[in-house]
């Protein structure tokens, strides 16, 4: 699959854009000592990393 310029940059970003959440996530997660808050935290940054992945395989 062939993507355009655009597109590459825009998945750029996007990937990028997943990675700072999914760090941020995993700081305030650290950060908590409620265990329902750090839970859904944790649950948060995993599915913004789980994105980042899919979107990287789109790279090839």
């Amino acid at each position: 699959m062939n993507i355009s310029q655009v597109e590459l940059q825009n998945l750029r970003h996007l990937i990028s854009g997943h990675a700072t959440a999914e760090k941020k996530l995993r700081f305030y997660a650290s950060q908590t000592s409620d265990s329902q808050v750090r839970q859904m935290f944790e649950q948060s940054a995993q599915s913004a990393a789980d994105t980042r992945n899919k979107l990287l395989s789109f790279l090839g």
